[in-house]
């Protein structure tokens, strides 16, 4: 006799986060990512557009460089035409047919054995990809293209089966069940630069619920990303599932969300595009197959606001990591501080110290703590604002601007009198720190302008050994971050712990890394089964008295 072990109800593993690896001297993994980086940037590649599995060179091409010396071309990259955009729908459509019919556990296989791979043979891959193309230091690769994408692709797969369990109940005679499909249709997934565990999250998460994906990455991620494709393909996902598609945003856009077949849309972005795409959406209801689900995460200016009962050192510790990691480039950074004025020269003379200990330049040195910022537009973006808080405000510390070789801004501190200065209210997404120092006996007014003053809702932290204090700012500023800290940066959320995502202007705050998220990418369908069927139209009451 034999045993149907597709019929099984198995589990899958549990889930733990990936633990970072270190880097320290003399330690295989740093002599491995050495090693990796050196080959990778002694060679240049060729990045196609992929479709239903079929690589696409177009020849009208792009660059990858690296940030940090722009000179440096690391990669050529195919750009998609509106035609191939259409193409790639018509083949994710196409292997959504087969792929909607795998049972849930070859699908959850798939990312398991990604997550896998990226653990040991793929990891110096992706780290290197990432740092050389992203100009992130070892540490900020590691926790992002490593363990970060690990986390997604292991912490969804138990999600999801959690989900899947999630049943009504049953009365007698009757068999009630719930059936989460794929959303029929494709899923237009939309990355950014400053993430590559965002690029393999919002393609892979709706991929795993049984959905097709076309996926645009941004440009200047795009070594990160492609890589990320080959390790899922070399993982077992099937061709058409995800569909690389690098372009101009606008023109691809313009064809995928125009499409009959727009099942969802998976974003991470700025506020205006996010915005832009939803109003596009909303004209073309009349066209749509479905209801398009619409998931974005967008921008933010994330706060930190100090209690007079702060630890000054702790504080002046966490704006310096929240706001200057990664060049600032986090959706989460730090960007607006706001402490008491008794302890404002303390914290300030701490923070500066700390800043001028600070190493800025090539992520291959990896005694530096910054690279460079991402592209030449970011690097004029954040240079303008500098040069508007010289004229406006006080500029305590850095503020130096250099793109001869790399795109390289210093990280900066300003300081202004006014709680409404556009430093405070404007998304800036780099290494620049507005700090409003605020009378004492004001904290309550503060709190309240806190939350006024950014039209953001993303991540933000309270500093206090007060507790009463932190229970005020809890309160006061509950709508204010979807992500919210004590006594902690507001960076660094850990897929599991704490579920990524804000509301206001900052999104629809579906909590990447959660099952709310994959909630969003199926469509339940009820099932009752009646085991024993009436035979008789007639009801009791009916009978003769």
């Amino acid at each position: 006799m034999t045993i149907d072990v597709s019929a099984a109800r198995r589990r899958v593993p549990l889930p733990e986060n990936d633990p970072n690896l270190t880097y320290r001297p003399g330690s295989p993994e740093r002599a491995e990512l050495k090693a990796r980086l050196a080959a990778m940037a002694g060679e240049v590649i060729d990045i196609p557009i992929i479709i239903g599995g079929r690589e696409i060179r177009t020849g009208d091409t792009g660059t990858v460089v690296m940030p940090h010396d722009h000179a440096h071309v690391l990669a050529t990259w195919h750009k998609a035409t509106p035609a191939l955009a259409a193409e790639a729908a018509a083949s994710a459509l196409e292997a959504r047919r087969e792929w909607a019919s795998w049972s849930f556990d070859d699908r959850a296989a798939v990312f398991l054995r990604a997550a896998e791979l990226l653990t040991t043979t793929w990891r110096s891959t992706l780290n290197a990809a990432t740092m050389l193309g992203q100009s992130k230091t070892a540490y900020q690769a590691e926790i992002d293209a490593a363990s970060e994408m690990v986390d997604f692709w292991r912490f969804n797969v138990a999600f999801a089966q959690e989900l899947l369990d999630e049943q009504p109940i049953s009365s007698h005679g009757v068999w009630n069940q719930s059936d989460y499909r794929g959303l029929e249709g494709f899923v237009y997934a939309v990355t950014p630069f400053n993430f590559t565990a965002i690029g393999g999250n919002l393609a892979g998460a709706p991929a795993l619920m049984g959905c097709s994906v076309v996926w645009k990455p941004a440009a200047t991620a795009l070594l990160g990303n492609y890589y990320t494709y080959k390790l899922l393909e070399a993982a077992g996902l099937p061709p058409g599932v995800i569909n690389l598609v690098p372009g101009d945003p606008v023109a691809i856009s313009e064809v995928l969300l125009d499409h009959r077949d727009l099942g969802g849309i998976h974003f991470t972005g700025s506020t205006a595009v996010f915005s832009s795409m939803w109003t596009r959406v909303g004209q073309n209801m009349g066209r749509y197959r479905s209801y398009p689900r619409i998931v974005g995460e967008t921008g933010g200016k994330d706060f930190i606001v100090a209690h007079a009962s702060a630890d000054p050192q702790a504080l002046a510790v966490a704006a310096v990591r929240g706001a200057f990691e990664f060049q600032g480039q986090k959706c989460s950074a730090a960007s607006r501080l706001y402490v008491p004025r008794s302890m404002w020269p303390d914290v300030r003379d701490r923070m500066v110290a700390m800043m001028r200990d600070i190493r800025m330049g090539d992520v291959r040195d990896f005694r530096n703590f910054m690279g460079a910022v991402i592209d030449q537009k970011a690097f004029h973006r954040i240079s303008s604002y500098i040069a508007d808080a010289r004229q406006h405000a006080r500029v305590i510390e850095g503020g130096g601007c250099d793109d001869s070789r790399g795109y390289f801004v210093e990280p900066t501190l300003v300081e202004t009198d006014d709680s409404a200065y556009r430093l405070l209210c404007e998304e800036i997404f780099g290494p620049l720190l507005t700090v409003h120092a605020y009378d004492d006996a004001r904290w309550h007014e503060t709190l309240a302008i806190v939350d006024r003053t950014s039209p953001y809702a993303l991540t933000g932290s309270v500093f206090a050994r007060d507790r009463q204090a932190i229970r005020e700012a809890s309160s006061a500023l509950r709508n204010s971050a979807g992500n919210f800290y004590i006594n902690d940066k507001p960076t660094g959320a850990v897929v599991g712990q704490q579920p990524f995502g804000g509301a206001r202007a900052s999104g629809t705050n579906d909590k990447a890394g959660s099952k709310m998220n994959l909630l969003r990418w199926v469509s339940a369908r009820t099932i009752k089964e009646t085991f024993v069927p009436p035979t008789d139209y007639r009801y009791p009451f009916m009978t003769e008295e």
